[in-house]
């Protein structure tokens, strides 16, 4: 009896398992097999999210590292440019030091070089007061006869010298020669004193110089010194050399009117100054 239930009992079983397996899937069984995949891939595409996003990062950290290694470079090259410029800069530095020396150096030769100067002056001085005091010692030991000499015969002391300023006229040349008959000469002007001396006493007359260019072509006094010509002697534009053709060019000086030079032709008639010197009154 109880074998007879037994076999039913399995037979039973048989059957369900049966039924159970040839059953079809109902569709809410689905489910966990897509929750099963889709994990996967949401971690599939935050990790593909995470390697753009990294990537990107990347990209531009390398774009900034290397923007930031090109101004390295040129701080770099600045750098090297500002070692130069301080190394020329040192050096020049260097020279002014030694041409603040030199210049110093040189500031002490010319101190002693002015100071020499100066000695020099106070000897000249000297050699020139000394000159002086011969020629005043000469002046006082002739004055006496000299004065006497040339107030007397119509001559005019000044210096070592007596001048003759004539009222009568003649040519250059026969003035010349009145002159050495005298024992002069026609005047001869050699320094400032002489120019204002002679000039105040000729103003406003014309007067014969021994001034002349006809022997040689070029002016010099009658004792044959050559003569610089002086623009502020003479008048503007003066000498000029005019030339005539009956009696050539002007190779003769004359003071003008207001006491200056001028050239003319030799054979005019004019006034004319004498000079005699000291040692042959």
């Amino acid at each position: 009896m109880e074998n007879k239930n037994h076999y039913r009992y399995e037979n039973e079983m048989d059957t369900s398992v049966l039924w159970l397996k040839d059953t079809p899937p109902v569709l809410g069984s689905g489910a966990p097999r897509l929750r099963s995949w889709m994990v996967p891939a949401l971690m599939a595409a935050v990790l593909l999210v995470l390697i753009v996003v990294l990537g990107v990062y990347n990209s531009k950290k390398s774009e900034r590292l290397a923007s930031t290694e090109g101004k390295v470079s040129n701080l770099t090259d600045t750098v090297q440019s500002l070692s130069v410029s301080l190394l020329h800069a040192q050096e020049t530095i260097k020279d002014l030091h030694q041409l603040k020396f030199s210049v110093e150096n040189q500031k002490e030769q010319l101190t002693a070089v002015s100071d020499a100067l100066k000695h020099l002056s106070v000897v000249d001085s000297l050699v020139r007061s000394v000159a002086e005091l011969r020629s005043s010692l000469n002046s006082m030991i002739n004055n006496d006869s000299a004065a006497d000499r040339c107030s007397s015969s119509g001559w005019t002391r000044f210096g070592s010298s007596c001048y003759f300023f004539s009222r009568v006229t003649l040519s250059w040349n026969e003035s010349k020669d009145w002159c050495e008959k005298q024992n002069a000469h026609l005047v001869i002007i050699s320094t400032d004193g002489e120019w204002d001396f002679v000039t105040k006493k000729s103003i406003p007359v014309w007067y014969w110089v021994g001034l002349s260019d006809g022997r040689t072509g070029k002016w010099e006094w009658v004792n044959h010194t050559p003569y610089t010509i002086e623009q502020r002697r003479w008048r503007p534009g003066q000498p000029d050399n005019w030339v005539v053709p009956v009696h050539g060019s002007e190779d003769c000086a004359h003071l003008y009117e207001n006491g200056l030079l001028n050239d003319l032709h030799c054979y005019r008639q004019l006034r004319f100054i004498c000079q005699r010197h000291e040692g042959h009154m």
